[in-house]
């Protein structure tokens, strides 16, 4: 019989109760076939029903326990004898053992139970009830220096990272100081992957968020990116990718994103501008992003325009303009969208030749750039009437934009497209503007956009043409009578289901259109005054008025 199924034997006929001495015999020969991997020796242990007496050991407060310890916790390394580990009672003879202050015996016992919890729900649920989360951070805590356990309770808080339960414990807990400063101490890759792992899973409670900020986290990360940003050793730059993606995601929680951008003077903020002009495209994507999130308020926006964000911004989009990368101009453009909407930063925006710059791309063939172009553009121009003007006379725009309008396989792009035609004509209010859209054939394009199935799209749709035909409506008659524009109207204002503010513009369009003798001579052989006679009696009174003013001058140009 060979020494491991010897001591088996043994410890079998004792049940485990032996001398000190002999015990601690057995336990070495355990040890010594587990350590040197002898095939099967984890399932005889296991096969031999000693696993309860093992367990007894943990339990009794002796010279062997943390011999025991180790024993289970090399045995446990095999994921097949983890579940009878379980059912001898191994973690609840384990978890009192992480109140010891012995650190050997700490690391023997946060392996065993890691390893016998790996990938178990319900145990690692039962392992929260039980308090393991204050005593794994009060570990850290205790011994901040020992690489080797800090290790073992950060690998527990990773597996048990994204459990509720956890979670809550661990806000209670403050980890975010303990992470902060095994972050800034940590002595390799490894380390900072566990780290960087622990806060990704928690960074998703805005709870959270809003305690890693305020235990400096953010400043952490920006710290160890800036160290690391330099190398090209991939382990490096995987941890400057991981790293750089956790600050933007810290910045989705309203309340953290603004203690980061403070009055824009923050460190982290400033690092996020320096990324901008990297080499490293995932942070030109991440600083890109970054802005994009700090762009969710006026103030925050008006200041960032005002120290001059928005030109390295465009020097990105440049750079990735021709075989770039479509991330970048995505999250670029997002981030210039942003900044666009306060009214003050459309004008500051403009002076500096942004919409000159921007139209660089109007080359690109990526949907999504295409899709975030458009609506970069048709932001820049909202209420600014000189920037409409200008860019409705674009031939060059004009005639992309007519492509985007018929982009069948894109419909985010078509449906930008369309908008930033109609945006084009309502905010320039502009006679050129309505030539020139005429004359690339886009009035058609406007119609099929009245029709579409959202009511936000289809009221600026109807805008823009009323608007069209006060400005010039000799211009837009051809285009509007080969397009049918009567008849589509007319099946609009009789569709039982259209939303009311829909007809409201519907009739208003009408009342625009009946300056053009064609036009009115087309209303009386569609019967348009009947229809609009049905619509006089209808339960809104706001669009029964309008019906009756669309009615008196429908009758005065008779």
């Amino acid at each position: 019989m060979d020494s491991l199924s010897a001591a088996l034997e043994q410890m079998k006929a004792n049940g485990g109760i032996e001398e000190e001495e002999e015990l601690r015999t057995h336990l070495d020969t355990l040890l010594r076939a587990l350590e040197e991997n002898r095939e099967g020796a984890a399932e005889q242990i296991v096969a031999s029903s000693i696993l309860p007496s093992l367990a007894a050991i943990l339990r009794r407060d002796t010279s062997l326990t943390a011999q025991a310890t180790l024993v289970t916790a090399e045995l446990a390394k095999n994921a097949e004898v983890r579940e009878p580990c379980i059912q001898a009672g191994f973690v609840s003879a384990l978890v009192p053992l992480l109140e010891t202050s012995d650190q050997e015996l700490l690391l023997h016992t946060g392996r065993a139970i890691g390893r016998i919890c790996f990938n178990n729900s319900s145990q690692q649920e039962a392992l929260v009830q039980c308090g393991v989360i204050p005593r794994l951070v009060g570990i850290m805590k205790q011994f901040p220096e020992n690489d080797v356990l800090v290790n073992v309770c950060l690998l527990a808080l990773s597996n048990l990272a994204d459990l509720d339960s956890a979670r809550e414990a661990l806000i209670k807990m403050h980890v975010a100081e303990v992470l902060t400063v095994q972050l800034r101490r940590a002595p390799n890759a490894e380390r900072r992957h566990i780290i960087l792992e622990v806060l990704g899973a928690l960074g998703e409670s805005d709870s959270l968020k809003l305690q890693f900020v305020d235990s400096e986290v953010p400043e952490a990360l920006s710290e160890m990116i800036r160290g690391l940003q330099a190398g090209m050793d991939p382990p490096d730059l995987c941890s400057v990718k991981i790293a750089s993606s956790l600050i933007v995601s810290l910045l989705l929680g309203d309340e953290a994103m603004q203690k980061c951008f403070g009055d824009g003077s923050s460190t982290v903020y400033q690092d996020i501008l320096s990324w901008l002009q990297s080499p490293n495209i995932q942070l030109q994507l991440s600083g890109a992003l970054a802005i994009a999130n700090f762009a969710r308020n006026d103030g925050n926006c008006i200041r960032m325009v005002d120290s001059g964000v928005v030109s390295p911004i465009l020097d990105l989009l440049e750079r990735h303009v021709d075989e770039g990368d479509v991330s970048v101009q995505h999250s670029a453009l997002s981030a210039l969208r942003n900044l666009a909407i306060p009214a003050v930063n459309k004008v500051r925006m403009l002076q500096d030749g942004v919409s000159e710059r921007i139209r660089k791309l109007l080359r690109s063939d990526m949907p999504p750039v295409q899709f975030k172009l458009l609506g970069t553009l048709r932001m820049m121009v909202d209420g600014q009437e000189e920037a409409a003007s200008v860019l409705g006379q674009d031939e060059a725009l004009l005639s992309r934009v007519m492509q985007w309008c018929d982009a069948r396989d894109h419909a985010g792009v078509r449906g930008e497209a369309n908008r930033l035609l109609a945006a084009l004509i309502r905010h320039s209010r502009a006679p050129e503007v309505v030539k020139a859209v005429t004359r690339v054939e886009g009035m058609q394009h406007l119609i099929t956009m009245a029709t579409n199935e959202h009511v936000i799209m289809q009221n600026e749709a109807l805008v823009a043409l009323a608007i069209a035909s006060t400005i010039d409506i000799d211009a837009v008659v051809e285009p509007f009578m080969s397009a049918g524009l009567l008849s589509t109207l007319q099946q609009m204002l009789e569709d039982p289901v259209a939303a009311v503010e829909v007809k409201f513009s519907t009739v208003g369009l009408v009342c625009s259109l009946a300056n053009s003798v064609e036009l009115r001579s087309q209303m009386e052989a569609l019967a348009l005054r009947e229809t609009l006679g049905k619509l006089s009696n209808h339960g809104n009174t706001k669009l029964a008025s309008q019906a009756d003013t669309a009615l008196s001058i429908l009758a005065e140009t008779s």
